[in-house]
């Protein structure tokens, strides 16, 4: 706990103990990630030629996850939420190692990449989760929303450095492209050390048998409109019309740049949210929070579209960095909805569900990039999933009218933490 002479409420979000800290270590975090996911990319593509292994690329990382995120949500809520981070991280960090090795040994075919990914996404299973309920042990609950904005923000800076790097330094080779994201992670622990958990939680003391535990999350946010659909929302709109697995083929043989080219489109993404992202912490949503949503969604799809039909490279960058903006402000709202609105003693499990969603929205979405492409070509591919998206933003306001009418956030927030709820969450789906 902080010291009596010293009121944390009162200080900057920045100068809560261990804050700092905590972002630097995700930063370098997010850094390794983004740079191996487009060097994994790049030497999969150059291997095989074939759209569809990109596919596999995501496939690969997302069943693990899948299949682990609601037992990872449980180990959240019931032990050391930093050691899981530690731990996870190092498993992380052995497959920069592995990959390494992979890189040496030049292989002809994709298939050993995808092993590794397959332990890369079980180490996240447990990341993600972690992650989303350890802030809240860092800093004070009113200073909680400050410390979300900041985080994302702060966040888009490894996902917009993280590609260009990984660009620039594949053209020295992949053994040292991954060796520098081997050292990203190391770097991550040691920040990571030094991070002071403040505030205890409390841990989960129940008769439930280990499913109804698992599905606890699942229960809660199945019983909250508003935060169901905001979170499914986002999971099809980004599964449809997310293009982010297409964009070496783009780069390739569409925009025709090299690696240094396809960093740079997928850094626009991030460019254009870690915008937003600071814009949002000057000017946050205030009223009419659903609608804006909405709209921001509906600008995603028209986005994506345009780039689906450029064969211009800045136009594609300029649509990117449109596309990229407007997702941020759907990661804004689900973030605050999620993080006011759960229980401390339910954030692992629930926070497990949100990133089972957003696994699928990503890792499944870069499959059906994949096969689609595959099947139609990859221009039209990506049109088809741009006017998905566009599709389900109308869908989604006729199926959800309680989103569609949501006005302040925190009024959503006290509707949402109603005691009902909570109560509720622990009975088995």
């Amino acid at each position: 706990m902080p010291a009596a002479n010293q009121d944390p409420h009162d200080s900057p979000v920045y100068r809560q103990p261990g804050f700092v800290p905590f972002l630097a270590s995700r930063l370098c975090a997010v850094f390794a990630m983004q740079i191996q996911a487009i060097v994994v990319a790049w030497q999969v593509y150059d291997i095989t030629h074939d759209p569809l292994t990109l596919g596999y690329v995501g496939l690969a990382q997302f069943l693990p996850m899948v299949l682990l995120l609601l037992p990872a949500g449980d180990v959240v809520d019931r032990f050391d939420r930093k050691r899981i981070l530690q731990l996870s991280w190092a498993a992380q960090a052995l497959c920069s190692v592995l990959l390494i090795l992979l890189s040496l040994e030049q292989p002809d075919s994709p298939v050993p990449f995808y092993a590794v990914l397959v332990l890369f996404g079980a180490a996240r299973a447990f990341t993600g989760p972690t992650l989303q309920s350890l802030l809240p042990q860092i800093v004070p609950r009113d200073q909680l929303g400050k410390a979300i904005a900041v985080n994302s923000s702060i966040m888009k800076i490894g996902v917009i450095g993280g590609p260009m790097l990984g660009g620039l330094l594949y053209a020295f080779g992949p053994t040292l492209t991954y060796s520098v994201n081997l050292g990203c992670f190391l770097v991550a622990q040691l920040a990571l050390a030094g991070v002071p958990v403040r505030y205890a939680f409390e841990r989960i003391q129940t008769d439930d048998s280990a499913w109804q535990r698992f599905t606890a999350g699942i229960h809660y946010i199945r019983n909250k409109p508003v935060i169901l659909g905001v979170i499914s929302l986002d999971l099809f709109a980004v599964l449809f019309g997310g293009i982010v697995a297409l964009l070496p083929v783009y780069a390739h043989e569409i925009l025709h740049v090299g690696p240094e080219g396809l960093g740079a489109l997928r850094s626009s993404i991030a460019i254009g949210a870690f915008l937003m992202g600071l814009y949002l912490g000057v000017r946050a949503i205030k009223r009419h929070a659903g609608l804006i949503m909405f709209a921001a969604v509906a600008v995603f799809g028209i986005a994506n579209l345009v780039f689906a039909l450029s064969h211009w490279f800045w136009l594609s960058f300029g649509a990117l960095l449109i596309a990229g903006a407007a997702d941020m402000i759907s990661v804004y709202v689900r973030l605050t909805l999620l993080q006011l609105a759960t229980p401390d003693e339910m954030r692992g499990r629930v926070n497990a569900v949100n990133m089972l969603f957003i696994g699928a929205s990503n890792e499944l979405g870069e499959f059906e990039s994949g096969v689609t492409a595959s099947w139609f070509g990859t221009v039209p591919a990506a049109v088809i999933g741009s006017v998905g998206t566009l599709a389900i933003v109308g869908l989604w306001m006729w199926r959800f009218p309680v989103l569609r009418r949501a006005d302040r956030l925190d009024g959503v927030e006290e509707e949402a933490v109603a005691p009902s709820a909570v109560a509720s969450a622990g009975k088995s789906v």
